[in-house]
């Protein structure tokens, strides 16, 4: 039998499935508003085991309740009816991080550290409060279409002060938790810190820092794996990102930000440098486009630097003083024309006319010669994670121009364009292709090969992600 309210909450529909329990979209008659309602039952528990969940769920209401916050959601009610107790929060119109990196959607870095950034702001807030998420992770994060971030679901959130979750158990996303988390030993701050880090990461580079066949191969990359750094699969991307990533991934909480507050300064520094980058490529490739909303603060310093023109001071009288000796000028002028004139045409200096200099070509640089392989062929070289894969005639009929497909295939794969083997991925993360269309095929041996028909724009980039099961 489907639910039909709860509470003074009339349902409407059902968004999903919670952690710990049904999420549904309900309209609150008093305010005139909808709202998001997440329930828990205790079917199936014993009775101490149905205490000990109630009062954690209602733990959770308490601790984000009091969180105020443009990057966290709000929590409007809590209640329970029968058997259901339920929190009813912010109805939240938009995409959750999970799905926009499952949709193969490259995010340019200036957009990820923006939103590593407001997910800092919001966690910033959070541990002033004395409460720590816990369970940072994409599926936790919602963004939104004006740009805006909101951290959802506190759903393991613990009182910084000590207050103890159901029998000591461990809460959260294996990918994402920090090795103190992974170990059961007290957290605070800092474990919300290395798990925005690996949401970083994976932001950055397409998939999490941290990935294993089963559950104890991940937990054991958290508490000893160090994952290559970003840049290892982007090109030019700023060192500074390097930094901040590896220093919130430290497995030694001493060792990471101190605060996330220090972190979002950091994110936001470096987000400066890449967004420069970005401008300056594309000012490169195309005409400058006009300015838009973020240039604002510019375009205000640009009309402020400028000094306005000064209002001529000349009067009438400084007219008058000058008119005496422009006009003794023009008359010896005049009379020195007349002269000239006047004189033979053979007295008439004629000017020597000025030769004209023949350019001279720029020195042309020398030719370069590639050493001889041993076998008298030239080497052949390429980035062990990258792939150039040279262009069909198809494609060159198309475009003469290049772009570049990431791929996150798990646990791995032969990777074939139009045809030809480029590598087998991973360690291939990355090959480029001239623009046009291009069959990608991955092969495994054990499984049915994955074949997807791509066609790039000039510079485009997208990914492709599959796994063997």
């Amino acid at each position: 039998m489907s639910l039909a309210q709860l509470g003074r909450f009339k349902i409407t529909g059902t968004l999903g499935q919670g952690a710990m329990g049904t999420v549904y979209r309900a309209h609150d008659p008093l305010l005139d508003r909808t709202v998001a309602i997440k329930t828990v039952g205790c079917a199936g528990m014993s009775r101490e085991e149905a205490a000990v969940f109630e009062e954690r769920f209602y733990c959770e209401a308490r601790s984000a309740g009091r969180l105020n916050h443009p990057n966290i959601v709000t929590i409007h009610d809590v209640g329970r009816s029968d058997d259901l107790a339920y929190i009813a929060m912010e109805y939240l119109d938009g995409h959750s991080l999970r799905e926009i990196l499952d949709s193969s959607v490259v995010l340019p870095v200036e957009r990820s550290a923006d939103i590593a950034a407001q997910i800092a702001d919001g966690l910033a807030f959070a541990h002033a409060n004395g409460v720590v998420h816990r369970d940072i992770k994409p599926a936790n994060i919602m963004v939104f279409d004006n740009g805006t971030v909101k951290i959802a679901d506190f759903g393991v959130a613990q009182m910084s002060s000590g207050a103890q979750t159901v029998a000591g158990a461990t809460f959260g996303s294996p990918k994402y938790m920090s090795p103190e988390q992974v170990s059961g030993q007290k957290v605070d701050g800092r474990s919300d810190i290395f798990s925005l880090g690996a949401v970083f990461y994976e932001m950055l580079v397409g998939r999490p820092p941290f990935t294993g066949d089963d559950l104890h191969a991940i937990l054991y990359q958290v508490l000893n794996g160090a994952p290559p750094l970003p840049s290892t699969f982007i090109p030019n991307l700023p060192h500074g990102f390097d930094r901040i990533v590896a220093r919130a991934l430290a497995k030694n909480p001493d060792k990471r930000f101190q605060s996330v507050a220090e972190m979002a300064t950091a994110l936001r520094k470096y987000r400066r440098v890449a967004r420069q980058a970005e401008k300056e490529q594309l000012g490169a490739n195309q005409p400058a486009a006009p300015a838009g909303p973020g240039d604002a603060t510019l375009l205000v310093k640009t009309v402020r630097a400028t000094a306005p023109a000064k209002k001529s001071t000349v009067t009438k009288s400084s007219w008058l003083r000058y008119a005496v000796p422009v006009t003794l000028f023009l008359l010896v002028v005049v009379g020195g024309w007349l002269g000239f004139n006047a004189m033979p045409p053979t007295a008439q200096a004629t000017p020597p006319v000025a030769q004209a200099e023949t350019p001279v070509p720029p020195p042309q640089p020398a030719p370069v010669e590639l050493p001889a392989a041993a076998n008298g062929n030239s080497p052949s070289v390429a980035p062990l994670s990258t792939a150039e894969v040279k262009p069909t005639k198809e494609a060159k009929a198309q475009s003469v121009g290049a772009g570049r497909v990431r791929l996150a295939i798990a646990p791995w794969g032969e990777v074939y364009v139009d045809g030809k083997k480029v590598g087998v991925s991973p360690p291939l993360n990355e090959i480029r292709v001239s623009a046009g269309l291009h069959e990608i095929e991955v092969r495994n041996g054990k499984f049915v090969p994955h074949r997807q028909t791509v066609n790039l724009a000039d510079n485009a980039s997208l990914r492709i992600k599959h796994k063997f099961e």
